[in-house]
């Protein structure tokens, strides 16, 4: 098992000109709502279960949003390539945009679920502040309800607010065009 060796957007096009696969690591949402033309989806959170290599795939170029998360499980995803040649987008799609490059956004998709769990997270914090601050103190305790549970989140990987929002009727329309 090797890392993967870190490559520019551009390099990774010229890869991919000379049949490189390049290997989208994101989730189904992210996905959903921007991603680069022909890249192949393949979420991080299936790669126990099934693999990114096809046949005939010799060289695999994976990337996420910044390129984080894909050098985080650089040597997850190097086993999961076997003996196919690696390597991992520096800054991924964010640079292949900054780059020049080509990308699909899809406004019709929301965006992706962390997002929306930041945004309803601090905008129930910053209620529960100004409700405790102008109407009753007891009010601070949705802030801190919610505090809990981002903690929660953090220690066990299980989001409660994360599924809920998943299951809302604007985030079904990701997950069936992700399909």
């Amino acid at each position: 098992m090797s890392e993967l060796k870190s490559i520019s957007p551009t390099r990774a096009a010229e890869l991919i000109k000379q049949g490189a696969v390049l290997v989208d690591i994101r989730e189904a949402d992210e996905h959903a709502r921007e991603r680069i033309p022909g890249a192949r989806h393949h979420a991080l959170s299936r790669i126990d279960a099934e693999t990114p290599v096809r046949a005939g795939d010799d060289v695999l170029v994976f990337h996420c949003r910044s390129g984080a998360r894909t050098k985080g499980n650089a040597g997850k995803l190097a086993a999961a390539a076997g003996q196919c040649q690696t390597y991992v987008l520096e800054g991924g799609i964010d640079a292949w945009r900054k780059a020049g490059l080509p990308v699909a956004l899809d406004r019709k998709q929301p965006i992706e679920i962390m997002r929306q769990v930041q945004i309803a997270a601090g905008s129930l914090v910053l209620i529960g502040v100004l409700l405790g601050a102008f109407v009753a103190p007891g009010f601070y305790a949705l802030s801190g309800f919610v505090g809990a549970g981002l903690l929660f989140a953090g220690v066990t990987g299980f989001c409660g607010m994360a599924n809920m929002l998943a299951l809302m009727p604007w985030n079904r329309r990701a997950s069936a065009a992700a399909k």
